[in-house]
């Protein structure tokens, strides 16, 4: 409670803390607009490929023309401006720069910017959970090893899960279930990115008039993105997914400790200690009342029949037994939160969240019937979505990671809804994304 008493003693004896960030999309842009009147924080560079569209998001979050001009990163250091450049390599490499923010959604190149930052001895801070869930167990004791912080980006969802799992755990609850909302149907599975905006009923004008990258929602549509941070939930808890995945239930704030329970008493858990998520919609299509859709929760369970006296006293809705609660949160707030993350690295040494063990999967999976030929097109795409699986089972099917699934080629059929597997595709083994998994799954599969 106390990060920003802690970032004002470091700014005024050492400076503020120098930030580095990769990709300049959504998230970053909701950083970059905090970061301008965070006076702990130094934005020394953005990193993007596309270096007129980094020098847009600054432009677009507030940032005066002249904050962003520095010529080179050396400048940008000797001013406390911030220099934008498209080489995420030599602002990683630079001696001075603390945090990495690694935010550009792509597993494989995600991957090898937070191995190099953890070389170079720099924070990481991993807004790419589709490389966390991939790779992120390596990652987290490569960065133990050389003394620095691999963390999960507090304001995305499974970091704020994760401070809820640790909030009941420290206070003494038995945690039964966690996760987050969203909107899902079970046909949602198969979406591609042509029918992803008829899913969302957004009209043509909206459309024209923003932003929207149809693989990115399609992927928050088809359950893909579910999987993957609920998987980095798992990691990052100890809690175990069911064998079945995720079910969606729907649920709404009121119905939590009530569906966020075990089957035997009447919830529709196939085991507790596990993760999940709420739908925001009936299977019907209708609207769940008081839904979470972008919110997070946790549901635990008194261990004392006093505990269960107090809930009642002070008013904690709970399910009939009054032993069963839930904590929730009804909406989060992304990138304008990540500075948590950054003070929390530097000043306390500490993630807010982070692997801990390799115990949640995403397995990939065909949305249609698959041809040897055919080439994967990853995340949000045509060919395949993501499913949660536990751990010692995506070991046990020689699943395909979804984080490698983007053009990998078929070499034999796949049935849809079947998961693909390692032999079912041509392995490109120089990819360091695809060292680092091998390395994650011989290593676990000894401890599973």
């Amino acid at each position: 409670m106390n990060l920003h008493s802690l970032m004002q003693k470091r700014t005024e004896t050492a400076g503020p803390i120098r930030v580095g960030v990769i990709g300049a999309g959504k998230f970053a842009s909701m950083f970059l607009t905090q970061a301008l009147n965070t006076a702990g924080i130094h934005v020394v560079g953005v990193a993007d490929i596309d270096v007129p569209k980094a020098r847009a998001a600054l432009e677009r979050t507030g940032w005066p023309e002249e904050r962003y001009a520095a010529a080179s990163l050396d400048e940008a250091l000797r001013s406390g401006g911030t220099h934008v450049l498209d080489s995420a390599e030599d602002l990683i490499r630079l001696p001075q720069l603390e945090v990495v923010l690694e935010i550009t959604g792509n597993p494989i190149i995600g991957t090898f910017h937070a191995l190099t930052a953890i070389e170079n001895g720099k924070h990481v801070i991993m807004v790419n959970v589709e490389a966390d869930c991939m790779v992120g167990p390596i990652l987290q004791r490569r960065a133990a090893a050389a003394g620095v912080v691999y963390s999960m980006a507090y304001g995305d969802q499974p970091a704020l899960i994760c401070e809820l799992v640790d909030w009941a755990r420290t206070v003494g609850f038995d945690v039964v279930a966690a996760g987050k909302g969203t909107k899902y149907l079970p046909e949602y599975n198969y979406s591609t990115p042509d029918t992803v905006w008829d899913y969302y009923g957004f009209s043509a004008e909206q459309l024209a008039s923003g932003d929207f990258n149809p693989k990115m929602f399609n992927s928050f549509l088809d359950g893909t993105k579910s999987a993957i941070e609920m998987a980095a939930v798992a990691n990052g808890t100890g809690l175990t997914p069911q064998d079945e995945g995720l079910l969606f239930p729907p649920a709404g704030v009121d119905d939590l400790p009530t569906v966020y329970r075990e089957r035997s008493i009447g919830g529709s858990l196939s085991r507790r200690g596990t993760v999940e998520i709420a739908s925001s919609l009936h299977r019907d299509g209708s609207q769940v009342e008081r839904d979470l859709r972008w919110g997070v929760y946790v549901t635990f369970e008194a261990q004392t029949d006093y505990a269960v006296q107090c809930f009642a006293e002070y008013g904690v809705h709970t399910d009939e037994t009054g032993r069963y609660g839930s904590l929730y949160r009804p909406y989060h707030m992304i990138g304008l939160e990540l500075g948590v993350s950054v003070a929390a690295a530097v000043l306390r040494g500490e993630a807010t969240g982070s692997p801990t063990g390799f115990r949640g999967d995403v397995v990939t999976t065909a949305k249609k019937e698959l041809r040897a030929g055919d080439t994967l097109d990853g995340e949000g795409g045509y060919t395949v979505f993501g499913k949660l699986a536990p751990a010692h089972l995506s070991l046990e099917r020689n699943a395909l990671p979804l984080g490698l699934a983007h053009g990998a080629k078929l070499v034999r059929d796949v049935p849809k809804d079947r998961t693909v597997s390692w032999d079912d595709i041509e392995v490109d083994d120089s990819l360091l994304a695809v060292q680092l998994r091998r390395e994650l799954e011989t290593e676990f599969r000894a401890e599973l």
